[in-house]
């Protein structure tokens, strides 16, 4: 999908989405306090980092001895409310419009995690990451980090504008139906990857 198709969509979905973005910014700042952001440098196109920008979903809780509880003690319901909806990601629309991401493509992930990938980060690399993407709609979180990676992969190698809207039109569908493995998808990652490597 074109650049500038992608910033005109994202923008109006920034239009779109202005009050309730603004009222779960209200409700972030009401039960977990400021900031009401998150920011986190993470690897755009070519692994250049930028900064990545969510809703808050976790509060700074601490144990006696002063470090912070595990990431499952500090996420309160409104934040795995807003983690399952994906509604935490819609600030990611600035992103967008700063170049930063694209509506669709692999999620973007820490600097030293692409680099941990090697050759395999690189070709990840390769396109702008997304709001959404192949491996969001194929299972999530219910996939193992190297299924996630190998469906990456098969975005990267197999790209085109109607792959990307059939993303775009399966992400709603998958906030509704709840997450959902796609065994016959993945199993064409992991022989387009096969392929590649001979």
């Amino acid at each position: 999908m074109g650049r500038g198709v992608t910033c005109v969509l994202a923008f109006a979905a920034l239009a779109a989405m202005a009050l309730p973005m603004a009222l779960i910014g209200l409700l972030v700042l009401l039960f977990l306090g400021r900031p009401v952001l998150f920011r986190q440098a993470r690897a755009g196109l070519g692994g250049r980092p930028f900064d990545l920008v969510k809703f808050r979903t976790m509060h700074d809780a601490c144990d006696a001895s002063g470090q912070a509880l595990p990431d499952h003690a500090r996420t309160p319901a409104m934040g795995r409310l807003l983690r399952r909806s994906r509604l935490d990601e819609l600030p990611e629309l600035w992103n967008i419009l700063r170049g930063d991401m694209a509506l669709v493509g692999p999620r973007p992930l820490l600097p030293d995690t692409i680099a941990a990938l090697g050759t395999a980060g690189l070709l990840r690399s390769s396109v702008r990451p997304g709001i959404t993407g192949l491996a969001q709609v194929s299972g999530n979180t219910l996939l193992a980090i190297e299924e996630k990676l190998a469906l990456d992969l098969h975005y990267v190698r197999e790209w085109s504008v109607a792959l990307d809207l059939w993303i775009m039109v399966q992400t709603p569908l998958m906030m509704i139906r709840g997450e959902r493995i796609d065994s016959g998808l993945l199993e064409k990652a992991h022989a387009g990857g096969h392929r590649r490597q001979r």
